[in-house]
């Protein structure tokens, strides 16, 4: 069932302050998205992020509905040549969820930086997050590129409180990119 942006929007509105200042310290973090992901999520697999679903596998529980606090494990693809993986920081509501990841939008012109609560949707047919389609600082939206997901690797234990508090940043932008080319800014 494909949603109105709409619908995003309203839920979008709904979030609250950003993050106090004694938890920034896991969101200053500079590098790649598998030490991020390990450090955020308390996962302890190592290795390239293509390889974490498949060693995931009698280790951690895997799925393919999102929860909070646990790893989306990006497949291994010509524009992922070494995968990706992030945390979820937020579900939204069924196709939508924010996560929380490195080294994936350049930041004043350099990758590795975290970003919190970035939009992730599901675009697979079957509604099974296997193909989703990221937020993109750069493009300031959603990405044209589609992904393949492997899944979700469940996270023991509580999520980390930095990764679930809120960022209006991100959300004020994502309703500026709705209102779409030549529209006034919506906040």
């Amino acid at each position: 069932m494909k949603r109105s942006p709409h619908a995003f929007i309203a839920a979008a509105l709904c979030l609250v302050p950003a993050l106090p200042a004694q938890a920034r310290g896991l969101l200053d973090y500079v590098g790649e998205c598998v030490p991020f992901a390990r450090n955020a999520s308390g996962i302890q697999i190592y290795g390239d992020a293509w390889t974490w679903w498949d060693q995931a596998k009698g280790k951690y529980n895997r799925g393919h509905k999102p929860r909070v606090g646990s790893v989306v494990a990006f497949a291994k693809q010509p524009r992922l040549r070494l995968g990706h993986v992030a945390v979820v920081s937020r579900i939204v509501e069924d196709r939508v969820l924010m996560l929380t990841h490195a080294n994936w939008s350049r930041q004043d012109g350099e990758r590795g930086h975290t970003e919190q609560d970035v939009t992730l949707f599901d675009v697979s047919e079957d509604n099974d997050w296997s193909e989703v389609r990221v937020w993109y600082k750069d493009a300031t939206g959603l990405g044209a590129t589609t992904y393949r997901v492997h899944g979700f690797i469940y996270a023991p234990g509580r999520p980390t409180p930095e990764l679930t508090a809120r960022n209006p940043d991100y959300v004020g932008a994502l309703i500026d990119a709705y209102a779409g080319p030549g529209s006034a800014p919506t906040r």
